[in-house]
């Protein structure tokens, strides 16, 4: 049975504790192409948005529409991206604890905590509660997990157009079929992560 959406109880519970605060999350950390997104966001209480989940179950028009009022509503929100020649250089899992951190700390506010979707941050002061499948359990992290993917993927499809072929416009980087046979035929591109193993072996 499908899980219920996060509704809000958890923050309620966070927010009285800590005070504001931050959801976290990335989108495109399997990808083998294009950036790791991150997006920080804090939620306004007194403005409460209906409909919030993990990106991953919501159709792509649904998230389009959140995102929407996620960036109207919400106190602050962020969004960082870190690029495959940084992912290469530094990894994925530092790629994107860096980019974590730094969306956080470009909050226009100040959360009391934060709350990221199973990345621990050290590099931050504020204190971070780092829980799994926290996207599904917490509105904040829902949200950011929102605006993550839908400006992730608004960039995949955007580098679609200048490496086509790959098929990012639909499976935006993720290793589909076609994306892997597309690797053998044409080899890497710049937008390839070439320090994933499908990408060393097929390119």
């Amino acid at each position: 049975m499908r899980a219920a959406p996060p509704d809000g109880a958890l923050d309620h519970q966070v927010f009285r504790r800590h005070g504001l605060i931050a959801g976290v999350d990335e989108v495109g950390r399997g990808a083998l192409a294009g950036p790791v997104t991150v997006a920080a966001v804090i939620l306004d209480p007194e403005r409460p948005i209906e409909g919030l989940d993990d990106s991953k179950r919501l159709s792509p028009r649904t998230r389009e529409r959140l995102a929407e009022t996620i960036r109207a509503h919400a106190l602050c929100w962020a969004v960082v991206h870190r690029s495959p020649a940084e992912i290469d250089r530094l990894n994925i899992l530092e790629a994107t604890r860096s980019a974590m951190t730094e969306a956080v700390l470009a909050l226009a506010r100040t959360p009391g905590v934060v709350v990221s979707d199973a990345v621990a941050l050290p590099g931050l002061s504020t204190p971070v509660l780092a829980e799994t499948r926290a996207d599904a359990r917490y509105q904040c992290v829902a949200a950011a997990s929102i605006l993550a993917k839908v400006v992730r993927d608004r960039a995949m499809v955007s580098l679609a157009l200048r490496h086509p072929g790959y098929g990012w416009e639909s499976n935006k980087g993720y290793p589909s079929p076609a994306h892997l046979a597309a690797l053998r035929e044409f080899g890497a591109s710049t937008q390839h992560r070439r320090s994933f193993a499908p990408v060393r072996v097929l390119a």
